[in-house]
């Protein structure tokens, strides 16, 4: 946010948790929800959306329609039943959207596999401006009702938390994901610190950043505790690859050595060097995840991909363009 803006939001909740700490907390969760613009801005970021929007261009488009009037869109490559093919359901990050996966979802359509990539609601071409973890999960559901189970979900960032509260089944009114491999990439293991930077971001005193915690159990369920790791973990058998960098500026990679840590079918792969936004358009990432759809267990070739990550330039990769 603008100093100027971020000022004044931050005068008007000092008013607000004054008079009622449980309205400053609503507002707050309303705030906190709010997505991005979907247009990109500056040149580059409007070069990199064309462009996938262009490679995206062939792809069959499907509305998903939500609870509360909400909706996500589609694209799927590959649709059709044309003999027997794996299915892959790919999601983007906050503020992101399909468009600016196309790099990882053209790679996928080149197996032959038929794959489904989202736009959630409040991004891309889903429209609106609101987005939470709950209508989310409803979107990924909606995807598995209207496409069928999918073989592995591969998800960025926020998209792979999703992806992960799905497949343990924590919105209790979502049904849950399930896949055979599951792949994140620069995914946050916990949701807590995003709210607790948020309340300090805004000024929120204890009892409106309590009240603002708490509509994350009115609207989803669940209590933000329960949006861990240590809930999921657990319940997911199926392979998982972690795909993180180290210089990931936006989400620690803290949370990968989290993941790392949750149980032996989890593998992490270090692709430093990528960062936060590059890293779902990197050769070397690419080339991680393709093998281990394909069922490659090599650990020589996890720390192939931590060299190539580490002294290839992502300007000098053949496939470099940036993703947001």
């Amino acid at each position: 946010m603008a100093n100027f803006a971020l000022e004044v939001i931050r005068l008007g909740f000092s008013a607000l948790q004054a008079v009622s700490p449980r309205l400053a907390g609503r507002a707050a969760f309303l705030l906190f929800c709010r997505t991005p613009s979907p247009r990109p801005k500056g040149k580059k970021a409007k070069a990199t959306h064309a462009a996938g929007e262009a490679r995206l261009a062939s792809a069959e488009r499907f509305v998903l329609r939500l609870a509360g009037g909400a909706k996500a869109h589609a694209y799927r490559l590959n649709g059709g039943a044309i003999g027997h093919r794996k299915r892959y359901l790919v999601t983007h990050g906050w503020g992101s959207s399909a468009a600016y996966m196309a790099d990882l979802i053209s790679m996928l359509a080149a197996t032959g596999a038929e794959v489904v990539a989202l736009d959630f609601p409040g991004h891309g071409r889903a429209g609106g401006r609101f987005l939470h973890m709950g209508l989310a999960v409803e979107a990924i559901a909606a995807a598995g009702e209207r496409f069928g189970t999918f073989d592995a979900m591969i998800g960025h960032s926020f998209g792979g938390a999703a992806l992960m509260v799905s497949a343990a089944g924590l919105i209790p009114d979502a049904t849950p994901a399930s896949c055979e491999r599951l792949v994140l990439i620069g995914a946050p293991s916990e949701m807590a610190w995003l709210f607790t930077d948020f309340g300090w971001m805004i000024g929120l005193r204890p009892a409106a950043q309590a009240a603002l915690e708490n509509e994350v159990h009115r609207v989803s369920g669940r209590r933000l505790e329960d949006f861990d790791v240590g809930n999921t973990a657990g319940i997911i058998g199926s392979p998982v690859l972690v795909i993180h960098a180290e210089d990931d500026k936006e989400v620690s990679p803290a949370h990968a050595r989290r993941y790392g840590a949750a149980g032996k079918s989890v593998r992490l792969v270090w692709a430093n060097g990528f960062g936060h936004r590059r890293i779902v358009g990197a050769a070397p990432v690419l080339g991680a995840i393709a093998a281990f759809l394909a069922g490659d267990a090599d650990e020589e070739a996890d720390e192939s991909i931590k060299k190539d990550a580490e002294i290839i330039p992502f300007f000098e990769l053949p496939a470099r363009r940036a993703a947001l």
